[in-house]
């Protein structure tokens, strides 16, 4: 990968958590694999009053004490590490910015190349553009200038719109870099080599080989300290609405005429715009609505949600969800795709299941074992393919056994985290993993009548104790068309029990 140009990384909400936790360090690990360009800056932006010096050494320490380093690199990479005290509200004070960026030019010969990453509330999203346009600092007539908005965007289809509008005064679309750290992942980004550079799987990936599609994003952790926040959110617009349905586009997406940023996000923005619009009076014979209760899990006491810090006692936000939806296309019209969601669960694992249908013989058929290929996103990243062979002995009875394939077993291959990737694709200013506006909204346009029916009185939600695999409502929506969720293990393997 060609290293970028030089340029100033500028970050709102510099002394937040993520910036701390996610971005910092993810440029170290940039910088120490020798990835960034030649010279750059980083300049952090928030309300707190750090100097240089102060925030530096707050940086260093955090980066010291939660990543494996090297001293005398971390030394130089905080060389280029810069601080500026703004109110981020206030447009007369982004004249402070201004000038830092100059004099930043002038000592990392940036030519006037600014990435803006935006890790603030989103409240600001649509602030912060246009106080930066207000002293020329998105205009591209010297060096480029690129937008890096976190999720949320938008609250709703309508708010999603409107934040849209707000952004495209002041950037153009080809500016945007709306971030989704899963698609960053390199298994999610492998689906698409695994499926049409194979001979042996595209063939296969259709409706008339493939039974259904399951779709698992799973969290062992609770709210934590986000209990505030996500209490406004909830499991659909913290995870499905935006990584549930990303992975979802590209495990169904048609293969794109070239490998580029237009072609690849053509594809995905069809398959989201092709989602089956959910029916409001059927919409609880698909959709399971969860809230995690207190349990004792591995013999400690796990609050219930309603417990948590910052969340309403009586709370109806849902912490799980369980979906069945349907893509209206040639190539899966009628092929259910299941999909879930939640905190609270078993274990920390995303993955996706393709189970295939079953041959036609009636002989071999009776008692063979499903075929499926499971796609671990994380952890454990990898693939495991399950099919039948004869058991030994007597007959023809088939059992299942599997090929697996793990990441790493590649030894000598170093994978970038999303972060790191999607970092790196945004100042080579590749937009391939990057959602567009159509596709955003087409998401927002298919999960509407969710939150109109959370919204109405007569919305149900179900208890599930931590530790489970959510409610049992969800088990019946695979059970009564004959089909059961996989439980997947911390590790990838296919068995129906492990230890967690």
């Amino acid at each position: 990968m060609l290293k970028p140009e030089n340029s100033t990384i500028t970050i709102f909400g510099a002394s937040g958590d993520l910036t701390h936790r996610k971005l910092i360090p993810a440029l170290y690990h940039l910088f120490e694999a020798n990835k960034l360009a030649d010279d750059f800056a980083i300049l952090g932006v928030s309300r707190t009053e750090f100097s240089d010096e102060e925030y530096r050494e707050k940086l260093r320490q955090l980066l010291v004490k939660h990543e494996k380093t090297q001293p005398e690199l971390v030394d130089e990479f905080f060389k280029h590490v810069y601080y500026q005290a703004v109110d981020t509200a206030n447009a007369p004070d982004y004249e402070k910015i201004k000038t830092r960026l100059e004099e930043l030019e002038y000592l990392h010969s940036t030519h006037g190349n600014v990435l803006y990453y935006l890790s603030t509330p989103p409240s600001l999203y649509g602030v912060i553009p246009e106080c930066l346009a207000a002293h020329g600092l998105t205009k591209e007539g010297h060096g480029w200038k690129r937008l890096v908005v976190e999720k949320p965007f938008g609250y709703d289809l309508e708010s999603a719109i409107l934040l849209d509008a707000q952004i495209h005064n002041f950037f153009e679309e080809q500016q945007i870099y709306r971030i989704d750290h899963y698609l960053g992942k390199e298994t999610v980004q492998n689906l698409l080599v695994l499926r049409f550079s194979n001979g042996l799987f595209e063939p296969l990936w259709n409706r008339n080989y493939i039974e259904y599609v399951e779709i698992t994003g799973a969290e062992a952790l609770g709210v934590e300290e986000r209990g505030g926040y996500y209490d406004g959110s909830g499991a659909m617009r913290d995870m499905f609405q935006n990584h549930i349905l990303q992975v979802l586009a590209m495990v169904a997406m048609e293969s794109p005429a070239v490998i580029n940023a237009d072609s690849l996000r053509n594809e995905v923005a069809k398959v989201l715009q092709s989602l089956h619009p959910l029916n409001p009076e059927t919409i609880e014979e698909n959709l399971v609505l969860g809230q995690y209760t207190s349990s004792k899990v591995r013999g400690i006491e796990q609050a219930g949600y309603r417990q948590e810090k910052g969340v309403n006692p009586e709370s109806r936000t849902e912490t799980y969800m369980a979906l069945r939806l349907q893509i209206d296309n040639w190539r899966w019209s009628g092929v259910p795709f299941y999909v879930r969601t939640g905190k609270r669960l078993p274990t920390r694992v995303t993955e996706i299941v393709i189970h295939f249908k079953r041959t036609p013989h009636p002989v071999f058929s009776q008692n063979a074992p499903e075929n499926k290929l499971i796609i671990r996103v994380q952890p454990d990243e990898g693939i495991v393919m399950s099919f039948g062979l004869k058991q030994p002995g007597a007959g023809f009875k088939a059992q299942e056994v599997a090929m697996d394939f793990h990441y790493e077993d590649l030894g000598e291959t170093t994978l970038l985290s999303g972060y790191e990737r999607l970092l790196l694709d945004a100042l080579n200013g590749d937009a391939s993993l990057f959602t567009r506006s159509d596709a955003v909204q087409a998401c927002w346009k298919f999960v509407q009548p969710i939150l109109d029916y959370k919204a109405g009185l007569d919305a149900k939600l179900h208890g599930y104790a931590c530790g489970t695999w959510g409610p049992k409502a969800a088990d019946e929506l695979m059970e009564k068309e004959g089909r059961a969720w996989r439980f997947p293990c911390k590790n990838l393997t296919n068995t129906d029990y492990c230890e967690l």
